[in-house]
């Protein structure tokens, strides 16, 4: 995969320089399947602890099934001592990370681009170190990239990657730097907000390591303790203390010859898809280190801005290995050792501020023979340890720079034990072993290294009185109603706004603020944030002069320029400029929003034809901001505006030569060429609003060319809608019709409206034609996706009286209706409508199934809707899933089990089980049939079924319960005359999970079968608990909150249609007794029923 370098970066090489070379690579690639043609609106889908909304990124949901070889544009970094592969194609990422002087893959090396359907829009790989922002996984992780190598005066050289990222549009830049003479590999983050508006951000590195059973995860000494996404579960650390993930590790390490199974730091004790983030340490590093091959990697970061570092695992059991599947061919395994900057856990948010940029620095280094560190900095890495006879200790140093006569010191209570002075370098680690006098602890000793006078690095070993206490654990929020003060719903508020909660949000908190106080100025601002956001410009204005009002009563300089700032915002929006500008104005005397209220004034002014006003506030930006972006940009088009063209130029070339990715300057340049055709719109937009109309339309003359990666949607139709409005600024009424026209005549397939911009816009269009479909179409969609369900059904219903004929038009009135609360007929009527326009649409087909069954139509009739389009509709996942539990409802499991044998599976994560559920209902009403004239055939089709079979694409988690089909098992075992084999299945059938630990769940309906089995032991009194359990549950289904479970991991029954959760509760916990009330009715070893449980 790797190639040698050219023969002018050999000689680089050789002459102990860093080489840097662009040059593709041909890799085995499975790829990802088409865009979806449909926008997805994942409202409450939970996604890595926080939303998952995905708009208006096309979503991919299938991967190609066969590989084929591709060349990926790559860039190649290597020096002495380490060498890199990067792929700008996917995002960034580095691909490979080498350690030249060990022969050692320290990253996790991918020899096949096998996406997994992971990430937030769909397909992601596994491999290497991907940079996740603004949110987990990186949106654009699949996506190209722009870059730029940058060498230095020092001999370092750095490989940009800069991108706009596809959900909040900021900036976001990483550069790659190896140095001369050094196994350093630092990335420097550019983050940059280049909206208006305060964004919420985590920046996570996901370095990946190849691991096996002797591979340790290690951590500063001092971390005692871990935790879950969104801090739901705590745990200790190494050893668990606690069940965790539904694992009783100290029972695992309590049972016969596994006195280590509790410690969290090996993968090869982790039986099942795990996360832990460390909570608190003083120290800045952590890493992994491979046993075997006794080499590793570091990583260090200031802890300051750098708190996070976490692990992540599929785990050593049948889930990893089925994922192991599905992300390589023969690569095996693999943990994440995620560093996180400016957050500690997922999700946990920060804030960047409108026009805010920050950058910072983290850096990997590879070790040889030291084992993991026990502290490291960006000069070397050291390990002290003691054997259990505290007689014998031994030193471990690696160094990441060239030091001639290093000095190692090692010292017992305080005095010198021993002296060693070696040469410390990458490939020349340091290792020795030393007898104590007497035995000691390792507490008693300390180690330092030193170049000279010069300390390299220090440690001594921590007493136990060091580690933290346990770390607080997060809680569910009462209702607003239930909260006491004011100041608590607005921290409820604000916290479930800052990270993104899926299935809560804060409007309820800022809403009942306001009902006790109708003017709160924190709700009032807080909630028209959220209104400007969804383009409701006139209750955002009232509410916020319904702030203003209270914080001017009294004082008419509040402390908070914010309320002003935002003000105007809406009325720049509305056209209220000369307002806008007094807002502004107020808002710079707050030096916390005086940064964005100076870039504010300084567009208004532009806008206005006053540009000698606007080079002040230009300048007034920077020089609050001196590397303000934005300020500089519009430095540039002040001078342009003054005519001073000689300065402009001048400034333009500054600019590029500090920053040759700027995608603003490039465009001023004349040239702007990127992989993302949004990219130009962005810039197009941001000129605009600053007035800058020709130079907006200049920009958007040419469509994207054509090829462009589909999965970054398209703009098309948008961009001559928002040509049309910067005409008419420029007074020219007929152009600006004649691009509304190319606008509707466009292709709007992926043409996902997104931004205030294009709200604008779109509805600018209706007020020059209010019978355009597109247009109508167009707003429907943003509006779905701004959750103003009502106003976008409105919009989408006009696009279709005044002549839509596009499906997905059609299809969105669906989605709007049902969410609206609709009629459930009409809605049908809708897909019914869009499949005539696109037949055989297979995720119509599926979506107007999921419909079907919210309005209670019998499983015949669902069955009959489906079989109507052909087989080649069940090509999706989803659907063959629906498919085959439909067989099943309708005693057709034997054809459900064909089919499902029939097909590779690509499980999305977090909705695995669902097909694995499917295969399990069919097999066992298949066998109960075969049961009653071949008992032996029946056993034998429940045995097979027992491991998942591979093409389900999913292992079966420890904490699933195969109880029905165990109880099934031992049925036809006794009916074949196998009394002994039955008594085992069905004893089977009464545990948790086989010989795993597991910690216990709630109860559910795989517990009733648990009971029958009891029951058919002769345990009456254990099956009469388990009845009861049921019933408990169904007690707490009833009492709890008509609101999703806070800590939901996964809810895929809300990703397309809101439903009422507390209604589904309520049939739940009525199942749940019918159960309890059928189990205390059996007698021993009753026959089954032949429909099984619920």
């Amino acid at each position: 995969m790797l190639p040698d370098a050219p023969q002018d970066q050999q000689d680089i090489l050789d002459a102990g320089g860093v080489a840097c070379w662009s040059e593709p690579v041909l890799i085995d690639t499975y790829a990802p399947g088409e865009p979806d043609r449909y926008p997805l609106f994942l409202d409450r889908r939970v996604y890595q602890g926080s939303s998952g909304k995905v708009y208006p990124m096309p979503f991919i949901d299938s991967i190609e099934p066969d590989k084929k070889p591709r060349l990926w544009q790559a860039i190649h970094l290597e020096n002495r001592y380490v060498r890199l592969m990067l792929l700008p194609e996917i995002g960034g990422r580095i691909h490979v990370g080498y350690d030249k002087t060990a022969g050692y893959d320290f990253f996790y090396r991918n020899n096949v681009i096998k996406p997994g359907l992971v990430g937030l829009a769909g397909p992601w790989i596994s491999g290497g170190v991907e940079f996740n922002w603004p949110q987990h996984h990186r949106p654009g992780t699949f996506l190209p990239v722009e870059t730029a190598v940058e060498p230095a005066g020092d001999g370092s050289v750095t490989a940009w990657h800069t991108d706009l990222d596809p959900l909040q549009r900021m900036r976001g830049t990483h550069g790659v730097r190896l140095r001369p003479g050094s196994s350093l590999i630092e990335v420097e983050a550019r983050l940059y907000n280049r909206t208006d508006e305060p964004q919420t951000f985590l920046w996570w590195a996901n370095a990946a390591a190849r691991v096996h059973g002797n591979y340790q995860s290690f951590f500063p000494t001092d971390v005692s303790h871990v935790a879950d996404h969104a801090r739901r579960a705590i745990t200790a650390f190494p050893r668990a203390d606690r069940p965790y993930y539904g694992v009783d590790y100290p029972a695992l390490a309590g049972q016969h010859g596994t006195p280590d199974a509790d410690r969290l730091d090996f993968y090869a004790n982790i039986p099942v898809p795990t996360s832990y983030m460390v909570t608190d340490t003083a120290d800045s590093f952590f890493g992994g280190y491979d046993h075997d091959a006794k080499a590793g990697f570091v990583h260090w970061a200031d802890r300051s801005i750098a708190p996070g570092k976490k692990q992540w695992t599929w785990g050593n059991g049948s889930v990893g290995k089925a994922w192991d599947k599905h992300l390589t061919d023969d690569d095996g395994p693999y943990v994440e050792l995620m560093a996180g900057v400016f957050t500690d856990n997922q999700p946990d948010f920060s804030y960047l501020a409108p026009g805010e940029i920050r950058t910072f620095s983290q850096y990997w280094y590879p070790i040889r023979h030291i084992g993991p560190a026990h502290q490291a900095n960006l000069e070397a890495a050291v390990a002290l340890s003691l054997d259990d006879a505290g007689r014998t200790a031994t030193v471990g140093v690696a160094g990441t720079g060239h030091t001639e006569n290093a000095t190692v010191v090692l010292a017992l209570h305080g005095e010198t034990l021993h002296t060693w002075t070696a040469g410390l370098s990458p490939d020349r680690p340091f290792t020795a072993t030393v007898q104590l006098p007497a035995p000691a602890e390792e507490t008693d000793l300390a180690l330092s290294v030193m170049d000279g006078a010069r300390e390299l690095i220090s440690w001594t070993p921590r007493q136990p009185t060091d580690r933290p206490a346990e770390p607080w654990a997060a809680t569910e929020p009462a209702p607003p109603r239930e909260i006491e003060s004011a100041d608590e719903l607005h921290v409820t508020a604000t916290h479930l706004a800052q990270n993104r909660h899926p299935t809560r949000r804060p409007q309820p908190y800022l809403e009942e603020m306001l009902r006790r106080d109708p003017g709160d100025s924190r709700a009032a601002t807080a909630l028209a944030a959220t209104q400007y956001r969804t383009g409701a410009y006139a209750g955002a204005r009232k509410l916020l002069e319904t702030g203003l009002d209270r914080l001017t009563g009294r004082n008419l300089n509040p402390p908070s320029g914010e309320a002003s700032y935002r003000l105007g915002l809406v009325l720049e929006r509305t056209g209220r400029l000369a307002e806008a500008r007094e807002r502004f104005g107020k808002a710079a005397w707050d030096r916390a929003w005086a940064h964005p209220a100076r870039l504010a004034l300084a567009r208004l002014a532009l806008r206005e034809g006053e540009p000698a006003t606007g080079l002040r506030h230009a300048d007034a930006a920077l020089a609050l901001e001196s590397t303000s972006p934005e300020a500089r940009h519009l430095r540039y088009l002040a001078l342009e505006n003054l005519g001073r063209r000689a300065d402009s130029a001048r400034l333009l070339q500054d600019i590029l030569a500090a920053d040759p990715l700027d995608p603003v300057a490039l465009s001023l340049a004349g040239s702007l060429d990127v992989a993302d055709p949004k990219t130009g719109l962005a810039v197009a937009c941001w000129l605009a609003r600053a007035g800058q109309w020709q130079l907006a339309l200049d920009l958007t003359e040419s469509a994207p060319p054509a090829g462009a990666d589909p999965a970054f949607g398209n703009p098309a139709p948008i961009r001559h809608y928002l040509r049309a409005g910067w005409l008419e600024e420029l007074l020219d009424p007929q152009e600006a019709a004649a691009q509304r026209t190319k606008a509707r005549r466009a292709d709007t397939t992926h043409a996902f409206p997104y931004g205030l911009d294009e709200f604008d816009a779109l509805h600018r269009a209706l007020e020059a034609d209010p019978r355009d479909p597109v247009a109508h179409a167009l707003l429907g969609c943003w509006l779905l996706d701004a959750e103003r369900t009502k106003d976008a059904l409105g919009h989408l219903q006009k696009a279709l009286i005044h002549g839509s004929t596009d499906p997905v038009v059609w299809r969105n009135a669906a989605l709007a209706t049902v969410n609206t609360g609709g009629d459930p007929a009409a809605a049908d009527a809708y897909l019914a409508r869009a499949l005539e326009l696109s037949p055989d649409d297979a995720r119509l087909v599926f979506e107007r199934s999921v419909l079907s069954e919210l309005r209670g139509l019998p499983a015949e009739e669902r069955l009959a809707a489906i079989e109507q389009h052909g087989p080649a509709v069940l090509a999706r996942d989803d659907l063959a899933v629906l498919y085959a539990n439909l067989l099943t409802d309708v005693g057709r499991p034997q054809e459900a089990l064909v089919l499902l044998g029939s097909r590779t599976f690509q499980p999305f994560e977090g909705g695995e089980g669902l097909v694995l559920a499917a295969y399990d209902r069919a097999a066992v009403q298949h066998a109960r049939t075969l049961m009653e004239q071949d008992p032996t055939a029946a056993a034998t089709l429940l045995r097979t079924g027992i491991e998942a079979p591979a093409n389900l694409g999913e292992g079966r988690h420890p904490r699933d319960s195969m109880a029905e089909r165990f109880v099934a098992l031992g049925d036809a075992l006794e009916r074949a005359g196998d009394a002994q084999a039955a008594v085992e299945a069905w004893t089977r059938a009464c545990r948790q999970a086989g010989a795993l630990a597991v910690e216990p769940g709630p109860a559910g309906p795989a517990d009733y079968w648990r009971g029958v089995a009891m029951s058919r032991l002769g345990r009456g009194g254990d099956a009469e608990d388990v009845w009861r359990r049921l019933e408990e549950r169904a007690d707490e289904l009833e009492a709890a909150p008509a609101a999703p479970d806070y800590f939901a991991t996964s809810l895929p029954e809300l990703l397309l249609f809101a439903t009422d959760t507390a209604a589904s509760r309520r049939t739940a916990a009525a199942s749940l007794r019918d159960l309890a009330g059928r189990g205390r009715l059996l007698t021993r070893k009753p026959q089954l029923e032949g429909t099984g449980a619920p």
